[in-house]
């Protein structure tokens, strides 16, 4: 299958470089190309790109505006976020608006590209700046609604092996990587993060590995 890509950034020298790279790729077709947020809102519903690779900092509307947006009236488009900035005053809303990758620009081109496939198969995409910068932005907040008996409690419900991925989650592997870890298929352990995700009460793997961290199984 094709992924169809949209590049949302206001240089068109960072737009040039991406679609010259990435139009290599016999999977990936870029549909089109935005240099501000209300093009980009714009060129997603003439186009219907399956994903967008969106800069943060753009002319009328910013990328985690348009994101907001976007989660709202196209809610199966998904946003990788390529920007320059690692700071939590930046990945956090991003990551609320409905990102599903926060990347920097720095990325090797190759990198980028298996992320793009990652985050269209369903997982979750940190740069490790960004990662570290999320984690221990919200290690000292309230990650996670509930109070810690109820935590405790949903935590309970899980089985050694939802344990054991939950851990890994939270370490940031991938569902392979993690059926290599624990030497089963990648599909039993799509089935475990499911179960997981039930359990707990989430929607993604982002929030989970987050609630794993706060509760110390990182």
């Amino acid at each position: 299958m094709t992924i169809k890509l949209l590049l949302a950034d206001d240089h068109a020298m960072v737009r040039k470089g991406l679609q010259m790279f990435l139009s290599t790729q016999s999977d990936l077709r870029i549909v089109g190309e935005a240099s501000n947020g209300q093009e980009a809102i714009d060129r997603t519903n003439e186009l219907s790109p399956d994903m967008i690779l969106m800069d943060l900092h753009m002319p009328i509307l910013d990328g985690i505006e348009v994101t907001k947006r976007l989660k709202q009236s196209h809610p199966n488009v998904k946003v990788i976020v390529l920007t320059s900035f690692s700071d939590e005053d930046h990945v956090l809303p991003a990551i609320r608006a409905g990102a599903k990758g926060y990347l920097l620009k720095d990325i090797e081109p190759d990198e980028l590209v298996r992320a793009i496939r990652r985050v269209w198969q369903g997982q979750v995409e940190l740069h490790p700046d960004a990662a570290v910068r999320l984690m221990n932005l919200l290690s000292t907040q309230e990650a996670v609604s509930n109070d810690e008996d109820t935590s405790s409690s949903r935590l309970a419900e899980l089985t050694k092996r939802e344990m054991e991925v939950l851990r890994l989650i939270a370490a940031g592997k991938s569902n392979k990587e993690i059926g290599d870890l624990l030497t089963i298929t990648e599909k039993t352990v799509k089935t475990h993060v499911s179960h997981v995700l039930d359990k707990l009460g989430f929607a993604d793997r982002t929030q989970a590995a987050i609630f794993a961290v706060k509760h110390g199984l990182d």
